[in-house]
């Protein structure tokens, strides 16, 4: 650790070359600027700074460098567990770097570290083009695509991961490096699921679809008929084209125009069908569920990028979630699955999901650390809260519900959808043999384990 002389002076130099802003502890808006969506972390870095471009990035490493302090790296600050704000950490928030640049001939996107899934989304819109985001449009583009990367499109066109063309990397040691298929084509590997272990990526090329037309079918039921929409569900999907998917979401009933007033306030069982294309061909697909006796439905086409804002997390809130990927869904799952359902935490805003693999993930490469895309099923339990008088019975049902779907599991899981479960479960997210590939590529770009406040991989 730097003297004190030397860290203050280090600061000042900091402030004076940075274009973006640095915060202290001591300083004005220091605590709004270290705020994550989690409301349950609570962490307090030694300095904050809000980076402009990539050269505040170089500079704010390698300040860090000088100053012996570990690196916590901000996009969305969509974690969970809270990643992007490290106690006495140097916090590099990219949030002011969200520029999206579409390249519509090449079908790509260059993606500004700290954008959001609006940020994307809203840019390709206009030329119809699209690649698998996040279910949220607050989430970050970086954290989300580096870690794997699973939304509404993924049966289509593939995990974000799937579709990462090149990733501009600043390192551990300041250096700016470039990954792609060619260039550093080992990092380039590590980054498809390994996460922000290895650098701060500034920016990254996805690689964007046609979608001229997608649509939705949305019916809410009453709780009771949860076994047979989920059942049917299963095997809507298991006959659907990769153009669909969706999942079960069983929540309280908010106090929105689409809910129904005798629902508002309770536990609802909610279906969505996603597709890639018309309205009548996904009424086609989902007829069966629709047949199904429902409090309400909206069906119909619906810009993606809207579809990407129908979950997002309002402000304040509290956040505990975790997965399990599934080897089926057979009807013994079912049954606990719905079972499970009847404890959801109501009234808080906790989802219990369901989502649907297979289509163009299980078909895609598998030489990359995702081990979890053979999955068909995923169980996301979703605990979401304001008061802090839940903590405990929200995280007690989120581990009960592991604990009780854990006989179908595969073992794997996508270290997006958990937070901080310990060494075993970011082996399973990531694979025994590639954790073991990932850690001597750890000792080669990030040997001090800088970048630490993640799902951590150790150095070699």
């Amino acid at each position: 650790m730097a003297s004190l002389s030397t860290a203050g002076a280090a600061l000042t130099a900091l402030r004076e070359d940075l274009t973006g802003d640095v915060f202290a502890p001591q300083d004005p808006g220091y605590d709004e600027a270290r705020a994550v969506f989690n409301t349950m972390i609570d962490r307090r870095p030694a300095v904050l700074a809000q980076c402009a471009d990539e050269d505040d990035v170089v500079r704010a490493v390698r300040f860090a460098r000088e100053l012996d302090l570990p690196v916590a790296v901000r996009g969305g600050g969509h974690s969970v567990a809270g990643m992007a704000v490290g106690e006495g950490s140097v916090m590099i928030d990219l949030r002011r770097m969200h520029e999206v640049t579409v390249d519509p001939a090449a079908q790509a996107a260059r993606v500004a570290g700290g954008a959001t899934m609006s940020h994307l989304d809203r840019a390709t819109e206009p030329y119809g083009l699209a690649t698998t985001g996040g279910r949220a449009s607050t989430t970050g583009v970086g954290g989300f695509v580096l870690g794997g990367g699973t939304g509404w499109l993924d049966r289509w066109c593939g995990l974000a991961v799937d579709n990462l063309l090149g990733v501009e990397l600043v390192t551990a040691d300041g250096a700016r490096v470039h990954a792609s298929a060619d260039e550093n084509p080992d990092l380039f590997w590590a980054l498809h699921g390994g996460g922000g272990n290895f650098g701060v990526a500034t920016a990254m090329t996805l690689r964007l679809h046609e979608l001229p037309e997608f649509s939705i079918a949305l019916a809410l039921f009453l709780p009771e008929h949860g076994p047979d929409v989920v059942r049917t569900f299963r095997e809507v999907i298991a006959h659907a084209p990769d153009e669909a998917s969706g999942g079960i979401i069983y929540f309280t009933g908010p106090p929105e125009e689409f809910v129904p007033e005798h629902l508002v306030g309770t536990l609802v069982c909610g279906m969505l069908l996603t597709y890639v294309g018309g309205e009548d061909d996904l009424r086609k697909v989902a007829q069966p569920l629709l047949a199904l006796p429902h409090e309400t439905e909206i069906v119909g086409a619906m810009p993606y990028a809207d579809v990407q804002c129908m979950l997002d997390d309002p402000p304040g809130m509290r956040h505990y979630w975790s997965a399990e990927y599934l080897t089926g869904a057979p009807d013994d799952f079912v049954d606990v699955y719905c079972a499970s359902a009847e404890a959801v935490p109501v009234p808080t805003g906790t989802q219990y999901v369901l989502l649907p693999q297979g289509g163009a993930i299980a078909a895609g490469p598998h030489e990359y650390p995702v081990p979890y895309r053979d999955a068909p099923w995923a169980v996301h339990p979703y605990g979401m809260w304001q008061d802090p008088a839940d903590d405990e019975r929200c995280v007690r049902w989120v581990r009960d519900v592991r604990a009780r779907v854990r006989p179908w599991s595969t073992g794997a899981v996508y270290l997006n959808f958990i937070g901080d479960e310990g060494t075993d479960r970011v082996v399973a997210g990531l694979g025994a043999e590639n954790t073991g590939r990932l850690a001597e590529l750890k000792r080669r770009y990030d040997p001090d384990n800088v970048f630490r406040f993640n799902h951590n991989i150790t150095p070699a």
